[in-house]
């Protein structure tokens, strides 16, 4: 027997609201992770690329040596580890950008690294964008911590795709809304997004 089309009115609209909610939600992680990726990338290309850092063992060898190595400040992990810690702070200088309603809004800086003005055209900054996208990048942190680390550590090439696709899996995630159509019942009729659809990618 047929549901009654108010029963599939409801059905339709819970979908909608979920594939929207779900979009939401990609977006502002997807942001995240791209922010803290600039935000460490932008740390470590700042650090005097003369300064070293000791690493190894610092247990003395049955010959009396010890296995010590100086590598770059910069990419160590002891420096990526002090970054981490306080990264997600950063979040504070970024607002949220939406080209207009049902587009897929994006996290832009709101003040320069070196005091340079910024172009705020269709920028939004709120308190709430702020404490969004720093909950959003503290997760990203507590869940990815070693693997953002090692990217950095080894000088990988294309970190932001690597990290926020292949690792983390933000990138990966894709929602279509095609055109709208008109979802009718007995009494009403509601204009909604139509079917949606996630794309996982599995690599």
């Amino acid at each position: 027997m047929s549901a009654p089309n108010g029963a599939v009115s409801v059905v339709v609209v819970l979908l909608c609201l979920v594939g929207i909610q779900a979009r939401k939600d990609n977006d502002l992680y997807c942001g995240a992770c791209r922010a803290l990726v600039d935000e460490l990338s932008w740390a470590v290309e700042n650090v005097d690329p003369k300064k070293t850092i000791q690493v190894g063992s610092f247990r003395i060898n049955p010959d009396g040596s010890q296995t010590i190595a100086e590598v770059p400040y910069a990419r160590s992990e002891t420096h990526m580890l002090e970054l981490m810690d306080h990264v997600c702070e950063n979040m504070a200088d970024y607002g949220q950008t939406e080209q207009g309603p049902g587009s897929r809004k994006s996290f832009v800086r709101i003040s320069g690294r070196t005091g340079e003005k910024l172009d705020l055209t269709n920028v939004t900054i709120s308190s709430e964008t702020t404490k969004m996208l720093k909950f959003a990048c503290e997760s990203i942190v507590e869940e990815h911590e070693d693997d953002v680390i090692a990217l950095f550590v080894h000088d990988a090439e294309n970190i932001t795709d690597k990290f926020c696709s292949s690792k983390t899996g933000l990138l990966s995630l894709t929602l279509v809304f095609p055109l709208h159509v008109v979802c009718q019942s007995d009494s009403h009729s509601l204009k909604l997004p139509s079917l949606f659809m996630a794309q996982f990618s599995l690599t």
